[in-house]
């Protein structure tokens, strides 16, 4: 592997990532690009391989350390290219763990995608091409949450839809703050909060409970 490329995931270091998952990483974004010239998914314009590196995979992977590693599986909600989701998958498939990634998916290409690439990677996933916002009494141990819908509306979707799980983790953009602060109106939430690694302007939430204000009349 080029030194270029190792150099690029060098913000990785602290997460001790392999040889080996470099070329997993690599590999997804051949596939990735690959499958973007026949349908939309990724945006055209991020769609290189420099780009994708920092933008998604770096931006993914960052999370490993709040995932729930005595869990059987972790949730990604609207996995569409799979990420978080393949990512996190790829870093169990280094650590060892018989945990499984369940990624939700609607769309029907995008589904098939993912189970694409699960296949060639020899991931440990299970692919539901569903409306998760149809799905009841959904139990799992850490969900994850990028790109999908706006907080407010997953901390409803978990509330409602799930019966149990460990911790929900959110990646904030540059609007973060106003919506987090936001949804403080309507939820007690017990969290920590870490920078992210990729933009200056974003940042991760790791929610271990949630809980619905009481609204006054």
């Amino acid at each position: 592997m080029e030194e270029e490329i190792i150099n690029s995931y060098s913000r990785l270091n602290a997460l001790n990532v392999s040889r080996e998952t470099f070329l997993d990483f690599e590999s997804f974004i051949s596939m990735i690009i690959e499958k973007n010239r026949e349908i939309n998914i990724i945006s055209e314009k991020t769609s290189n391989n420099e780009i994708i590196r920092i933008r998604h995979i770096l931006d993914s992977a960052q999370i490993i350390d709040f995932i729930d590693l005595n869990s059987n599986t972790t949730t990604d909600l609207g996995s569409g290219a799979g990420m978080p989701g393949i990512i996190i998958a790829i870093l169990l498939k280094k650590l060892k763990k018989e945990m499984k990634v369940h990624l939700y998916e609607k769309s029907y290409h995008k589904s098939n995608f993912l189970k694409e690439v699960s296949k060639k990677l020899n991931l440990k996933t299970e692919i539901y091409q569903k409306n998760i916002f149809e799905i009841k009494n959904i139990k799992t141990g850490t969900i994850m949450s990028r790109a999908f819908k706006p907080m407010p509306i997953v901390l409803d979707l978990v509330y409602g839809n799930f019966s149990k799980y460990k911790n929900i983790i959110f990646f904030m953009g540059e609007n973060g703050k106003k919506i987090f602060e936001k949804s403080l109106i309507d939820w007690d939430l017990e969290y920590t909060e870490k920078k992210s690694l990729t933009n200056k302007d974003s940042f991760l939430l790791n929610i271990k409970k949630i809980k619905k204000r009481n609204k006054k009349n």
